[in-house]
């Protein structure tokens, strides 16, 4: 149920297309700040037809938020700087570093296999945890299929009639992983890349097991609490969005054009580990800085979820932690994700000094790298 992600290759849920018109942007910093061609990005996706942006920076000791076009269609309300909203893949950078923090702790190695942690799990037409490292899970290298791409679970939960009958189902992870298991793996272990959900799904239930704790509590306890990141949250089963926030909208179809959906409420433990998180952009930049200058792993625990293999283009995925080379030169961190009628993305430098995550409220439209690269190429 989540993630897109252009940076790497997950699913996207709705196709582009044109929204209903917006009005005009509001941007609550003043001209000749420097930040004029993400202000033109930001005005840029809601002419293609994103319904609203929110987008926030630090960079230094400076702070700079904006937004554009609206949050709710109907009131025509302007979106918030302060805005909640699911972040989807961008889940996985929280499940990967509380699997480090456990590895630093001596409770878990990478190298432990599926199998040992969730043992009979991993079976199935291929699939085999034995051979299935952690290591492998979080940076997909793994060959689990991706249960997102089973042609039943896209029309139950992804077309519109599906998603409008399915949106509050309560479903388990080992649902999901069970489907995964009725296809083939995508390779053998380790021997090529490939985005697949399954794999968070089993991260977030390995945390389970070694901790004895729900992944979402260790999430709290060790990454929200001590960032004091007030507006993040792993929802459980909550289906409503925490205020402030604006209205979540999608085609919920392959198409440009047709009907455009309110698809705020849902319910997120579908996502589970891989995208079921809500945070604002102002706690994802908290959460990014303090993760790339090392206060959440020691050096070696960060150094191995900065290591990658390639993935798409000159990106390259470490563990749960894409590495993002721009035209300019210029490396960034991070990850983004989708869910309905939700995009995200959130990088920052390497020495967590200049940090960038905004959301765009509609899932089928706009250009979140062209957002990007205004900000750290200014074009």
């Amino acid at each position: 149920m989540t993630v897109r992600t252009t940076t790497t290759a997950a699913m996207t849920v709705v196709a582009l297309s044109m929204a209903l018109a917006g009005p005009a942007v509001a941007a609550p910093a003043g001209r000749g700040d420097g930040h004029e061609a993400t202000r033109r990005a930001l005005q840029a996706a809601v002419a293609d037809g994103v319904p609203g942006v929110t987008a926030a920076v630090q960079d230094g000791r400076r702070g700079w938020s904006a937004t554009a076009g609206v949050g709710d269609l109907e009131t025509g309300k302007p979106r918030s700087p302060q805005d909640r909203y699911r972040v989807a893949s961008i889940t996985k950078t929280f499940v990967a570093t509380v699997l480090l923090q456990l590895e630093a702790e001596g409770r878990l190695s990478l190298d432990d296999t599926v199998e040992e942690w969730l043992p009979g799990v991993v079976r199935g037409n291929g699939h085999d945890g034995s051979r299935i490292t952690l290591r492998q899970l979080l940076n997909h290298t793994s060959g689990i299929y991706d249960y997102l791409t089973d042609p039943t679970f896209q029309q139950t939960y992804m077309a519109a009639e599906g998603f409008l009958e399915h949106r509050y189902d309560q479903k388990e992870p080992e649902y999901f992983i069970a489907i995964a298991m009725t296809h083939e793996p995508h390779f053998p272990p380790g021997t090529s890349w490939r985005y697949s959900n399954t794999n968070y799904a089993l991260a977030g239930r390995v945390i389970e097991k070694a901790t004895g704790n729900s992944y979402g509590d260790e999430i709290r306890h060790r990454i929200i609490d001590p960032l004091h990141l007030t507006a993040t949250s792993v929802p459980g089963t909550r289906v409503t969005l925490p205020r402030p926030s604006s209205r979540a909208y999608s085609k919920l179809a392959r198409t440009a054009t047709g009907p455009t959906y309110d698809v705020t409420e849902l319910n997120p433990r579908l996502a589970y580990g891989s995208g079921e998180m809500i945070s604002s952009s102002a706690d994802l930049n908290r959460f990014y800085t303090s993760l790339l200058r090392g206060r959440l792993l020691p050096p070696e625990q960060l150094k191995e979820m900065k290591t990658t293999v390639s993935s798409r283009g000159t990106n390259g995925y470490g563990l749960g932690l894409v590495e993002r080379k721009l035209s300019c030169g210029v490396h960034v961190w991070g990850h983004d994700g989708g869910i309905h009628g939700s995009n995200s993305d959130a990088v920052t430098t390497e020495d967590g000094r200049h940090a960038l995550a905004f959301n765009f409220n509609g899932d089928w439209s706009g250009d979140s790298d062209a957002v990007v690269e205004a900000e750290f190429c200014g074009r």
